[in-house]
């Protein structure tokens, strides 16, 4: 069984060392050739949104489903009402400070005092 362990831990270091390499490999690539790259507009275009598409997909679950146990869609869910304030506080104002602060006001409300 020690030979085993020993193995599986070998494997989750080079496997760990392989992926850091092709990350910085990745990244380097971007710093040495990134002035001699030139991207067609429709691709410049098309990585515009990659910020909010990831920050969507980061988003969005942790709201609806905040316990990874399936979707939260009730008004005991303070991710998903303050999700919602904040969908109307930006809409309504477009400052996004505004916005974070009162989403998080309206979060911190909602756990403490009427979910609790």
């Amino acid at each position: 069984m020690n030979t085993l362990a020993h193995t599986l831990s070998s494997s989750y270091v080079l496997l760990i060392l392989g992926m850091a390499l092709v990350t910085y490999l990745i990244r380097a690539a971007v710093f040495v050739f990134g002035d001699k790259l030139a991207f067609p507009p429709l691709v410049r275009t098309a990585l515009s949104f990659v910020p909010v598409t990831v920050l969507t997909a980061i988003i969005v679950p942790m709201t609806v489903s905040p316990h990874g146990n399936g979707a939260e869609l009730t008004w005991r869910n303070p991710q998903l009402v303050a999700a919602i304030v904040a969908i109307g506080v930006c809409f309504a104002t477009r400052r996004p400070l505004l916005t974070i602060a009162v989403s998080l006001a309206v979060f911190f409300f909602w756990q403490l005092v009427v979910v609790a």
